[in-house]
């Protein structure tokens, strides 16, 4: 049974876009643009060389201000600001997904490479606020993005996380080879399973699989 094998975690890391929320409701697709609008003011390219750098970067680096930062020193405030001034106005409110969450045994974090207060706008939006321990951002690493390992243990060291004892819920394959590597459970949350050795789960609905652990 999923229950064994989890039967040792008490601590609980969820990413949050397009973990914590559906893919339908498409914020990325507003944060995408503010990005790449950003980058052309920046560095002051046309909107077809923004979107190129913004795509290598996030390719290259784990995310885009990861890039902007290396290659041309970006100061990240600013950025993060900027890029997550986007409406939730869409999104609902679950109250099934929050129950689950709920009842989980022992802590519950939240762990984006988004910065901490979006992620608290978003949990907000989705009725999940109140549920977690602690909600980190890449502000929390240093600005070092998932899927670098030492943002992995800058986080959990501030948080009190032991990999040993945990699970990582996750969408972004590349976001679950470190935490695989440090011992953890990790879950694929995606609407399409991917064949990978450090990927022990999938999922494509979060609430039903959470629904092993009542």
């Amino acid at each position: 049974m999923v229950k064994d094998n989890f039967s040792h975690v008490t601590h609980w890391v969820f990413d949050l876009d397009n973990t914590l929320y559906p893919p339908s409701d498409r914020l990325f697709d507003q944060i995408e643009v503010k990005m790449t609008r950003y980058v052309m003011d920046a560095l002051k390219v046309d909107q077809a060389e923004a979107n190129r750098l913004r795509s290598l970067y996030w390719r290259e680096h784990g995310t885009t201000l990861a890039g902007l930062m290396r290659e041309h020193d970006l100061d990240p405030v600013p950025y993060m600001i900027e890029v997550h001034d986007i409406s939730m106005d869409h999104m609902k409110k679950d109250p099934a997904l929050a129950s689950r969450i709920s009842h989980l045994p022992g802590q519950k974090i939240v762990y984006t490479n988004g910065s901490a207060p979006y992620a608290e706008r978003v949990l907000a939006a989705r009725g999940l606020n109140g549920l977690f321990d602690g909600i980190y951002g890449v502000e929390h690493a240093g600005y070092l993005p998932k899927p670098e390992r030492s943002a992995f243990d800058r986080v959990f060291s501030q948080a009190g996380v032991v990999p040993e004892k945990a699970a990582m819920f996750e969408d972004d394959p590349r976001n679950l080879a470190a935490p695989h590597q440090m011992g953890m459970r990790t879950i694929h949350v995606a609407p399409d399973p991917l064949d990978a050795g450090h990927i022990q789960y999938h999922t494509d609905d979060l609430t039903e699989f959470l629904r092993h652990f009542d």
